[in-house]
């Protein structure tokens, strides 16, 4: 499921070599955290956040397929200044 998520995302952004997706268990959960370029987290988030509900939805379907449950974060790291 990472690799289909990376796909789809790095597909959709303008700073490719900026995306990671990180899997990180939580609760028999696998939820993938997504980093992205600042300027890139608005298109991925989408117009009133349709492109980020789609992508969770194909990723449900997805890994429900394989028995498994998954989700989507998108991770912001804040900067230390």
């Amino acid at each position: 499921m990472q690799e289909f998520l990376e796909y789809v995302v790095k597909g959709l952004v303008q700073h490719p070599e900026a995306a990671t997706v990180t899997p990180v268990e939580r609760a028999g959960v696998t939820v993938y955290e997504l980093r992205l370029n600042p300027s890139d987290v608005g298109q991925i988030i989408g117009r009133q956040g349709v492109t980020i509900n789609a992508i969770r939805s194909l990723l449900l379907v997805g890994s429900a397929k394989k028995g498994l449950r998954c989700s989507v974060e998108i991770v912001e790291d804040k900067l230390a200044r």
